[in-house]
C-alpha cells in the first residue's frame, strides 16, 4: 500500500489546482479564502480551531476533511493523547456511525506520526 499521507496531499494539491484554474471558480476561490481566514489565530489559537475542525468533520463523516484536519492538528502539535479525547467526543456526539471514520483517522494519524520520526 502506498503512503496515505503523500497520496492524499498530492491528490488534494492536484485537484485544488485544477479547481482554481477554472475561470468561473470565483465562488470557490472565495470559499477557500474564508476557510483560510477562519483557521488563522484569533481569540482561539490555531490548534484549538483545527481540533474543532477535526471533531466537526468526524461527526459529519467526511474522511477527506478528517485527513486535512489531522494533518493540520499534527502540524499544530496535537498529541496522540489529545487526539484520543477528540475521538471520544466525536463518537459521543456523532454516535457509533463515526467508528469506521475513527479507525481510518487513527490509521492516517499513525502514518503521520511515523513519518515525522
Amino acid at each position: 500500500m502506498g503512503n496515505q499521507v503523500d497520496d492524499y496531499n498530492a491528490y488534494r494539491q492536484k485537484m485544488n489546482d485544477r479547481l482554481m484554474s477554472e475561470e468561473n471558480a470565483r465562488v470557490l476561490k472565495r470559499i477557500y479564502g474564508v476557510d483560510t481566514l477562519a483557521y488563522q489565530a484569533g481569540e482561539l489559537d490555531v490548534k484549538t480551531k483545527e481540533m474543532l475542525g477535526l471533531a466537526t468533520s468526524m461527526v459529519l463523516r467526511c474522511d477527506d476533511c478528517i485527513r486535512y484536519h489531522l494533518i493540520k492538528c499534527h502540524e499544530a502539535g496535537l498529541t496522540t493523547a489529545e487526539l484520543m479525547e477528540i475521538f471520544g467526543i466525536s463518537n459521543l456526539v456523532g454516535g457509533t456511525i463515526v467508528i469506521p471514520h475513527t479507525r481510518r483517522a487513527l490509521e492516517f494519524w499513525d502514518e503521520l506520526t511515523s513519518n515525522a520520526k
